[in-house]
Order: C-alpha cells, then sequence, then structure tokens
C-alpha cells in the first residue's frame, strides 16, 4: 500500500478513535429521540362512522380513500350515531369519529378526547306528513315544536345522539315528551313507517349529503319544519347554530324550497382519543380540508373546517393545520421523510446543543494520541541518557540501543502536521548519541 495512503488511513483511524465515544453518544441521544417522538405512524387506525346511507358513512369512505394514499388503513366502524360513537371513542374501542354537538353529558374536560375540527353542520330535519299536520293547525304547517302533541314520532336510536339532542329542544319549549308517541327505530325501517303513514313526524340530525334527506325533501305531501325561532335557540343551547336552508337550493328547476327555511344545527367534528398517534391526527386534519373546504347548502367555500363551536379541546396538529394548511416541507417530500423531519427537528436542535460543548474535546483528544505516539519514546531516551551519565552500561551498548530506538522512531507515522514533533525527537537521539560518543 502506498505510503500517502497508508498515512491517510492511520490519521482517519485516529480521528475516529478520538471521536469515537462523542459519536456514540450522539447516536445514543438520536435513539432516544427517535423512541420518545415515535414519529412513524400506524398503518391501521379505525373510525367510528354512522348508520348506512348516513353521511358520516359516506364521509368515512373518502376519509379512508384519502388516507390509503398515505398507506395507512383506515377500519370504518358502523354505529348508530353520534353517541355510540362518543360512548365508544370514550372507552378506547376506535381510534377517531364523529361526534355530533350536544350529543351526551359527559364532562368533556374528564375524557381525554381531543378535537381535529369542526367539520359541517347537521341540521335538525324534522319533516311531518302533510295530512297529519292538518289535524293539529288549521293550514296543515307545523311552526312550533309544541304543535306536535299528540302525533307520532320517531327520534332515532339511542346512539344516534339525536334523542338526547330532542329531549334538550322539548326542555326548551317546555313540552312534556310524554304528550307525543315517541318511537326510536333506526333511519331506514322509520323512513318506511313514515311514508306509509304509520308515523307522522321523522326527525334527524343530518348533513345535507344524506340521501334519505334529499329525497325527503322531494317526496309530495311531505314539509320540512322551520325553526323560526333559530337565533333564540342557539341563545338556549350553545351547540346549536342557526343555519338557513336557500330557496331552491334543493332543485332550482322545481324551485325547492319554495322559499328560504330557517333551521338549527349541531356541528359535527371529528374526534380522537388521546392516544393516537399525532402524525394520523394531522392526516386527518390535512384531509378535512379537501374533504370539507367546499361550499355546501350551508356554508361558503373554505368555512370549513374551522376551530368554532368545539365542545373538546382542539389537538395542536389540528390547530396548526387548520391555521397553516399543509407544512413546507409536505409539499415537496414524502409524508414519512416530511414528518421524520418535523418531529426531529426541535430534538435534534436540542442534542446539538448538548453536543456542541462536548465536541470541543475532540480535538485536544486527537492531538494527545498522535503526540503520546512520539513522546513515549522519550522516557525510553531519557533512560539511556541517565544511564550514559551515571556510566553503569558501556558505550558500545548505550549506542546499540539507541540505535533500535532509532529503527523504532523511524518506523512512526504521524501526519505531516505533527511531522516536527517525530524531527525533533530524531534530532534528540543524535543528540545523546553524540554525548556518548564524546565521553
Amino acid at each position: 500500500m502506498p505510503k500517502t495512503i497508508r498515512h491517510a488511513l492511520l490519521s482517519i483511524r485516529d480521528l475516529l478513535t478520538s471521536a469515537g465515544p462523542f459519536i456514540l453518544l450522539a447516536i445514543v441521544l438520536l435513539a432516544l429521540a427517535y423512541w420518545w417522538l415515535d414519529p412513524t405512524p400506524p398503518k391501521r387506525v379505525t373510525l367510528a362512522t354512522g348508520p348506512a346511507q348516513s353521511a358520516y358513512a359516506e364521509f368515512g369512505k373518502r376519509y379512508a380513500k384519502a388516507m390509503a394514499a398515505y398507506g395507512i388503513e383506515v377500519q370504518l366502524v358502523p354505529s348508530e350515531g353520534a353517541a355510540q360513537n362518543l360512548e365508544w371513542l370514550t372507552q378506547g374501542k376506535v381510534d377517531l369519529g364523529f361526534v355530533q354537538g350536544g350529543s351526551g353529558a359527559l364532562d368533556v374536560s374528564q375524557t381525554g378526547l381531543l378535537a381535529l375540527g369542526s367539520l359541517f353542520v347537521e341540521p335538525v330535519w324534522l319533516f311531518y306528513r302533510v295530512d297529519a299536520a292538518r289535524t293539529v293547525t288549521k293550514d296543515s304547517t307545523l311552526h312550533t315544536l309544541s304543535e306536535l302533541k299528540g302525533l307520532r314520532m320517531n327520534v332515532g336510536t339511542v346512539g344516534s345522539g339525536v334523542p338526547s339532542l330532542i329531549r334538550k329542544l322539548f326542555d326548551a319549549n317546555q313540552l312534556d315528551e310524554r304528550s307525543v308517541t315517541l318511537s326510536q327505530l333506526e333511519q331506514t325501517p322509520a323512513t318506511v313507517a313514515f311514508l306509509n303513514g304509520e308515523l307522522d313526524v321523522l326527525v334527524f340530525a343530518s348533513a345535507p349529503e344524506s340521501l334519505m334527506v334529499q329525497m325527503l325533501l322531494q317526496t309530495p305531501g311531505v314539509k320540512l319544519m322551520a325553526f323560526a325561532q333559530s337565533e333564540a335557540y342557539s341563545r338556549r343551547l350553545p351547540f346549536l347554530t342557526p343555519v338557513t336552508l336557500p330557496r331552491g337550493v334543493v332543485n332550482l328547476a322545481k324551485d325547492i324550497p319554495e322559499q328560504n327555511v330557517r333551521l338549527v344545527a349541531p356541528t359535527t367534528t371529528l374526534i380522537a382519543r388521546r392516544g393516537v398517534h399525532p402524525a394520523i391526527m394531522q392526516l386527518f386534519s390535512q384531509s378535512s380540508l379537501t374533504l370539507h373546504s367546499t361550499a355546501g347548502w350551508f356554508n361558503h367555500a373554505h368555512e370549513y373546517p374551522n376551530a368554532a363551536n368545539t365542545e373538546f379541546p382542539l389537538s395542536a396538529e389540528a390547530e396548526r393545520t387548520i391555521r397553516n394548511g399543509i407544512p413546507l416541507l409536505q409539499r415537496y417530500l414524502p409524508f414519512s421523510y416530511a414528518n421524520l423531519m418535523e418531529r426531529m427537528w426541535l430534538a435534534l436542535g436540542i442534542i446539538i446543543a448538548v453536543l456542541l460543548p462536548l465536541s470541543r474535546i475532540v480535538p485536544p483528544l486527537y492531538e494527545f494520541k498522535i503526540r503520546s505516539r512520539v513522546f513515549r519514546w522519550y522516557a525510553r531516551l531519557r533512560e539511556i541518557e541517565e544511564r550514559a551519565e551515571n556510566q553503569t552500561n558501556s558505550s558500545e551498548e548505550l549506542i546499540a540501543e539507541l540505535n533500535r530506538l532509532e529503527t523504532r522512531v523511524g518506523k512512526i507515522t504521524v501526519p505531516l502536521s505533527y511531522a516536527d514533533e517525530l524531527y525533533a525527537l530524531r534530532n534528540h537521539i543524535e543528540l545523546v548519541r553524540n554525548r556518548i560518543l564524546r565521553s
């Protein structure tokens, strides 16, 4: 091997040996930071949706498709509705779920659940049969909840959250629920019974994307009750928002509805249990920007998702996404790399701050290691010189030892920047030899 290459390799070896503890410490700190931050999200999560053909079920499919692009499988878990979703989230049975405002009576500060933003409003759709309304009002139109007395009304299953909502609306109107014949059928059988005349009133809270809503809005002999006191409802029940169904928005050609209809609507929020990986919450929040930003019957474009009307604490990931949109790195890098850099940069800063002062000991260690190759022979040279002064050995023996010492020193390899130390040793050996020869 050429001497130049051999010297270079030895210098690199010495540098690595000197910096070894420093490099090992850096690797250990990086491994601990990676373990603590856990930047790699799981590949499978569960999302509680709602009944078949509901808006929740439809949006669940869209989220599953959006997350599949990142290699994450979303298992959709059908439920009876928002109340059951909230129960499952509290019990940790699912990772995420759609929850409607006012669905439960939980202390949100004790649930450990986090909101990923308000996604859309779910108006209270109170449909009634015209022939049934004719028995209680002169104009065959229901104007207030108080006029429901004596009618047969379906309020949905317990897990849907609508029974709890209706109970609160009845209480606000001082209406005794026993004055109304209530049933709790699932949405599809309830709709069939309603159309067959077995029910007078059908109520549920759902986004307009629901196929049931769009069908009933265009069914002859069926009317949608307007909440003329929608502003008052929103003051009395903070989780409700007053909204307006614009004239003709359902069908412009047929002018359905024939006039603006004032409604009240709880807001639907995407909720995650606290143990969900932050990267998963970030991806769901980013997907919501696309899935819920378009204009709808009750909102303008880019009005949703937002941080308003959330009963649960907003997660840090959702807050950043709603405020700043998709992070800069994710616009140019695959999510896995961008997420790793975004989650590790703070830890890297801390590690650098710790290692930077420690790195100052590496050059002195390297210098000591190189110079020690030369200086350790000075002890042998001093010994020979002392023996010459004390005349404990003959000059021939001492000269022979100096020759052997010089041979060994000649095999020492040091970087060129330290060659002066090596030549100084050789000069000192020659100096001792001359003194022995003169004596």
